[in-house]
């Protein structure tokens, strides 16, 4: 068992401990977990500020294993969704509420005073994702110059923390529990797959093909359009050198990468 991950199976409550199978992703975890770890877990408790070190906000994210989304909103005081198609970004909201994130919307980590970054996965019952991972926004313009090493995409995935969500949809929202924390690292062989695909993601953008580009284009990387609606145009450059408008573009870690990573740190 790796430490600090405890299934998201477990529920705290004030007069005993729940050992639930909610699918068989957690399973395997709840099976190996021992009294004295779960001795240890605390309520979740809405901090008043960031974490001062990585350890700190291990803590605070596994704190909220275990709870539902419901009931984290309602400690909050924030009102639930009936869903996510207009409100994509709730879940995330929530979570940093609960872990003290400082960035909010700007184009740097969630807690950029520690180096990491927060993404929340939905996972179906097997602890597979149900959909890419957002990472950035794909700049169009203005790459002379730019290298993997001084991208935003590596910036981003420098040091992720991973909580997993159930995400299936028969599981109303406020019912989808928490699951447990993992901190990532690329290691040697998932930089080199995520620096070849932006490098030939890149390479279209800077030649002016980005408008042939698809999702279908990179191994674990993808570039995808991101806007609202199809009026909200950004300028690129088009195949002659010319300046063309086209929808806005964004990174996405595709399903077969983030799958992997779960399957290896949770032993799937």
């Amino acid at each position: 068992m790796n430490h600090g991950i405890i299934s998201c199976s477990v529920q705290i409550t004030r007069h005993q401990i729940l050992l639930t199978a909610c699918s068989s992703f957690f399973n395997q975890i709840v099976s190996s977990i021992k009294i004295s770890e779960i001795s240890t877990m605390t309520t979740p408790q809405l901090p008043t500020t960031t974490p001062e070190n990585v350890q700190q906000l291990l803590n605070r994210a596994q704190s909220l294993a275990g709870y539902t989304l419901g009931e984290l909103a309602a400690r909050a005081n924030i009102a639930i969704p009936r869903d996510l198609k207009r409100d994509k970004g709730w879940v995330g909201m929530l979570l940093e509420l609960y872990l003290g994130a400082s960035a909010g919307s700007k184009p740097e980590q969630d807690f950029p005073e520690i180096g990491v970054e927060l993404k929340t996965i939905p996972i179906d019952s097997r602890g597979k994702p149900l959909e890419t991972t957002f990472v950035c926004v794909a700049p169009l313009t203005g790459n002379s110059g730019v290298t993997w090493e001084s991208s935003h995409v590596r910036h981003k995935l420098q040091r992720v923390l991973w909580v997993p969500v159930e995400g299936e949809r028969q599981i109303p929202l406020e019912q989808r529990r928490v699951g447990s924390p993992l901190l990532w690292t690329p290691n040697e062989e998932e930089n080199e797959q995520l620096k070849r695909d932006w490098e030939e993601l890149m390479d279209m953008i800077v030649l002016g093909k980005v408008e042939r580009i698809t999702a279908r284009h990179g191994e674990v990387l993808q570039i995808r359009p991101k806007a609202a609606n199809s009026r909200a145009l950004t300028e690129a450059t088009g195949e002659h050198g010319e300046p063309i408008l086209t929808l806005p573009r964004g990174f996405y870690l595709k399903k077969n990468f983030t799958a992997a990573l779960l399957a290896r740190h949770f032993l799937l």
